[in-house]
């Protein structure tokens, strides 16, 4: 404290110096909230645009291809070593629903994508179509699930469970899916494969859970650093398959009517997931909360793990792979972000928060908007 300029007696707060933090880019660069598309994506877009002016070519391509791999074992480490499997087993006690949003990721959502097939070649060329396929037997996410889940006031803990469960079966499952859908079209799966799934994901995996113990807290204290750092790696692995890619010709097969094609069957899978999800849950009985944790778990898909399963699968054709679930993820975000902040609106939900803040003597809590998902929840 200090005394006034005229020497009065009273007293004014002295202001604080500025921190480093003050003037950190992370604060002072904000995404505008009225954008609806996830900057993240932008930035993904963007590597794709790198990709295709300035490929990695010969002693490049190499290094590129190097670090890719090292960054897609990272990534899994940093998975298995932040994912809880205790909260995760504490969670088989509401085993119906888990089982619910398994099904709904790793079996209706292929199904869906087996019967797209017939759209092959009248909306979509065969490369494609592979590509979706894949996309409907990728994991589903952690953090957008929560976050939606959340801020629609749905079962939160049933979220987190839910999503957790698909990421560490999904380690094993997706491949194997992949191996009996896919075959080998399209650079698919193969033996070589399998030895690289073992390698670079499933092994990294298992090392982070077993060194959960040691380095969950160093991950805890430095999780914003680590969040760029993972971010950055999917980028990486990004530009790498981007760019064999353009060095395998392979982006003149693509033409915009396909594009268009594809965003539309897209948009449909997406809203029969959303509705199977929606109303599947309320004729199998579960109440509102939980109708919710089902609908926004079950109906996404994981850039985060998908990019990198991509690359180890497909090689030079994980730009066409991954093409998909890139255009996918932009769209369940924006539509979910919508219905999520519809739901929060409902009767129920609003009556719900009010007799909760009533039992805390609190004032009742607003719900959350959509601008709060972060690109670092988007994943």
């Amino acid at each position: 404290m200090e005394r006034g300029p005229t020497g009065s007696g009273r007293c004014r707060a002295r202001r604080p110096y500025r921190t480093h933090r003050d003037w950190s880019p992370v604060k002072r660069l904000r995404w505008p909230s009225w954008m609806p598309i996830d900057p993240y994506i932008v930035l993904l877009l963007a590597t794709v645009g790198l990709a295709a002016l300035l490929p990695a070519r010969g002693a490049g391509a190499s290094v590129a291809s190097g670090a890719s791999t090292a960054a897609i074992a990272f990534l899994f480490f940093l998975y298995g070593a932040r994912l809880s499997t205790r909260e995760a087993m504490d969670g088989l006690r509401h085993w119906r629903l888990h089982i619910t949003v398994l099904a709904s990721t790793f079996v209706l959502f292929p199904v869906l994508g087996l019967a797209a097939r017939g759209l092959v070649p009248v909306l979509l060329d065969q490369p494609l179509y592979q590509g979706l396929l894949f996309l409907t037997l990728v994991p589903s996410t952690i953090q957008s699930s929560i976050a939606f889940t959340s801020i629609a006031r749905g079962n939160v803990p049933a979220a987190i469970c839910a999503g957790s469960f698909s990421s560490i079966i999904g380690i094993v499952l997706t491949p194997l899916l992949a191996a009996a859908l896919l075959g080998n079209d399209g650079g698919g799966f193969s033996g070589d494969s399998f030895v690289k799934i073992v390698l670079q994901l499933l092994a990294p995996f298992l090392a982070g859970q077993l060194l959960r113990r040691w380095v969950g807290g160093f991950l805890t204290r430095h999780k914003k650093v680590l969040g760029l750092v993972d971010r950055g790696s999917i980028l990486l692995v990004v530009y790498t398959a981007f760019s064999e890619g353009m060095a395998q010709g392979i982006w003149g097969q693509i033409s915009l009517p396909r594009l268009g094609g594809l965003l539309v069957v897209e948009a449909v899978l997406l809203a029969v997931m959303l509705a199977v999800t929606w109303y599947g849950g309320r004729a199998a009985g579960f109440d509102r909360g939980d109708r919710i944790a089902i609908q926004f778990a079950g109906s996404k898909k994981s850039l985060a793990s998908g990019l990198p399963m991509a690359s180890v699968l497909f090689g030079a054709h994980a730009s066409l792979a991954v093409l998909p679930l890139m255009l996918f993820h932009q769209m369940q975000l924006m539509v979910c972000a919508v219905l999520a902040k519809r739901r929060s609106r409902d009767p129920e939900a609003v009556a719900l928060a009010a007799a909760e803040a009533e039992a805390s003597g609190t004032a009742p809590v607003p719900p959350a908007t959509p601008s709060n998902v972060s690109s670092s929840q988007a994943c």
